[in-house]
């Protein structure tokens, strides 16, 4: 079997260091400083026992951060590499609280295989998976279905844009539909297949469907869209937080698709999203990992009315199928 990597991103908003940096820049930088984007719904042992129980297969584990980490991480575990942000990211862009700059640099980490997965901290596993999932013969697992935007005037709108001004830039659309047509229009993605076959008049790339999980990708892929897109990367790095400028980690997942660089599949059928949970949404999601009915779960953080109330909760949820200590732990 290929070896496959597992790359997290992790912050903790609690450290008095990581608060001052933050407080410092929040004051003198433009962009998208909202405390909500660091809060730590006390989630993450459950990752890495999701990881153990579910997915033993994993060669290695990277767990990303600005140089803190748990107090209860086994930073001795055979499996994980931690790894500052100052370790892989140049110099120019630190320190950042940006978490494309972050993303956009994951190439830059020597030890890191060919092939991994990347996860935010709002995505689990929580129940068996195979690596096919992931990648099946070495090629990464992905859907391609054209989309239209939906803004709701958030920068994440801006960003997408950009990013769909990427494959524009460089790709054909008639081109790439025709050189993979059995990818585009297959049928594992049911009806999602509708959007797709709605979009075919227009004559450039609209918006590609973008569920919110775990991303499989060649580290090859970022190294090429680096050196094509060196520039407009520069600049987002620049930037201590989000803003409208930016580009994201999406740009390596598009470059994938459009270069048929991937193997159909339809992440529905593994995966369950809360894109934004609110009150109502996360007492479902709270059942669906309960239930565990399917082994990837994306539980986004949204406006919820009592915060230490609900991540109790959804803390209760994680204990009640992960109740054992992983290696990962002290």
């Amino acid at each position: 079997m290929n070896k496959i990597d597992f790359v997290l991103i992790w912050v903790d908003n609690n450290d008095p260091l990581w608060q001052e940096s933050y407080r410092h820049y929040s004051k003198i930088e433009f962009g998208d400083s909202r405390t909500v984007r660091f809060r730590d719904w006390g989630t993450l042992k459950y990752w890495f026992r999701g990881v153990e129980k579910f997915a033993p297969w994993v060669n290695n584990v990277f767990f990303i951060t600005c140089g803190h980490y748990p107090e209860w991480l086994n930073l001795n575990h055979p499996k994980l590499r931690f790894v500052k942000h100052s370790d892989y990211i140049p110099a120019e862009f630190l320190p950042t609280f940006n978490s494309h700059t972050i993303e956009l640099n994951l190439h830059r980490i020597k030890e890191l295989c060919e092939r991994f997965v990347y996860f935010n901290d709002d995505t689990f596993i929580i129940n068996h998976i195979k690596p096919e999932r992931f990648f099946k013969n070495g090629t990464p697992c992905d859907i391609a279905v054209l989309n239209a935007p939906q803004p709701f005037g958030d920068a994440f709108d801006h960003i997408l844009c950009n990013d769909i001004a990427f494959a524009n830039k460089f790709f054909n659309k008639r081109e790439v539909l025709h050189k993979n047509i059995s990818k585009w229009l297959n049928p594992k993605y049911k009806k999602l297949l509708l959007r797709t076959l709605a979009l075919l008049i227009y004559p450039h790339f609209t918006g590609f469907y973008d569920p919110h999980l775990p991303n499989a990708f060649n580290k090859d892929t970022l190294n090429k869209v680096s050196g094509l897109y060196g520039e407009r990367i520069k600049q987002t790095c620049l930037c201590k937080f989000r803003n409208l400028d930016n580009v994201n980690q999406y740009i390596f997942r598009y470059y994938q698709l459009l270069t048929g660089n991937f193997s159909p599949i339809n992440p529905s059928d593994t995966s369950i999203i809360y894109s934004t949970i609110d009150d109502i949404l996360l007492q479902s999601a709270i059942a669906d990992v309960q239930s565990q009915r399917k082994p990837v779960i994306c539980i986004n953080d949204g406006p919820v009315s009592n915060f230490d109330e609900a991540k109790a909760s959804l803390v209760a949820a994680f204990e009640s199928i992960l109740d054992q200590k992983s290696s990962f732990e002290l």
